[in-house]
C-alpha cells in the first residue's frame, strides 16, 4: 500500500462533503445489489495525526443512509463522536487499513463475492487474470496481469483478523493488495480517497461476476 497522504485540516464542510460521498456510495451499491439492507460498512479518514475516521453507524440501511447515521472513531476503533450510535463490529479492519495508508475503506456484500469467497476459501484466495478490467485496479497497467484476492474465514474475532491483515500489509516482499474477501461474507477494498476505493469496488465486483458467469457456462477452470 502506498504511503498515506496527509489529510487536510478538518472542517465542518469537509465532514459534510465526505458524508455525502459515502451516502452516495451506499445508494449506488444498494442499487447494484452490493449493499442490501443493513449489510456493509464504509469509512473515510478525516485526520491522520491523531487518526480519526468517519464511518457508517451500525445497523442502518445502506440504500437510505442519512447524515446523522455516521460516527467518528479513533485509531483503535473507539467512538469519539457524541451520541448513542455504534460503529460496525468490524471497525478495527477499517482502522488497521487506514493506519497502513488507506484513505477510504469500502465493504460490500454482493452475491458473487459471497459465493466465490465461500467456494475458494480452502485455496486461500481467488486468482483473476487476463481481463482488461484489471487495469482499473491500483498499480495494474496491462490486461496481461493477475490479481490474487486473498480469502479469510469468516470470524467474530475481528481483533485477531485485524492483526493478520496488518501483518500482510507490512509484508514488503508480497504485501496484501487491492482487497480481500471474508468467506461467505463479502469484499473489503480501499483507496487513497472515496473515489479510488469506489473504483476498486466496481472493478472487483465486475470481475467477481465474470468469474461466476464463466464457471456457470464452462464449469471449473
Amino acid at each position: 500500500m502506498p504511503p498515506a497522504l496527509e489529510a487536510p485540516p478538518l472542517t465542518r464542510q469537509k465532514v459534510t462533503n465526505l458524508t455525502r460521498e459515502l451516502i452516495e456510495c451506499g445508494r449506488d451499491f444498494h442499487h447494484r445489489g452490493w449493499s442490501l439492507g443493513t449489510s456493509s460498512n464504509y469509512s473515510v479518514v478525516l485526520e491522520r495525526n491523531p487518526l480519526k475516521l468517519l464511518m457508517t453507524g451500525s445497523g442502518f440501511d445502506k440504500g437510505h443512509l442519512q447524515p446523522d447515521q455516521f460516527v467518528m472513531v479513533d485509531g483503535q476503533a473507539r467512538l469519539v463522536s457524541p451520541g448513542e450510535l455504534k460503529p460496525s463490529a468490524e471497525a478495527l479492519l477499517h482502522t488497521v487499513l487506514a493506519q497502513h495508508g488507506a484513505g477510504a475503506v469500502l465493504h460490500t456484500h454482493s452475491v458473487a463475492a459471497t459465493v466465490l469467497s465461500e467456494h475458494f476459501v480452502r485455496q486461500g484466495g481467488l486468482r483473476i487474470a487476463g481481463y482488461e478490467m484489471l487495469k482499473g485496479l491500483s498499480g495494474i497497467q496491462t490486461h496481461e496481469a493477475e490479481a490474487w484476492i486473498e480469502i479469510y474465514p469468516n470470524t467474530q474475532d475481528i481483533a485477531s483478523l485485524a492483526t493478520v491483515i496488518a501483518k500482510r500489509l507490512q509484508d514488503t516482499a508480497n504485501p496484501l493488495r487491492h482487497g480481500f474477501l471474508m468467506a461467505g461474507h463479502g469484499l473489503y477494498t480501499w483507496g487513497k480517497d472515496i473515489a479510488a476505493a469506489r473504483r476498486q469496488v466496481e472493478v472487483l465486483e465486475f470481475l467477481f461476476e465474470v468469474v461466476t458467469q464463466k464457471r456457470l457456462l464452462f464449469g471449473s477452470f
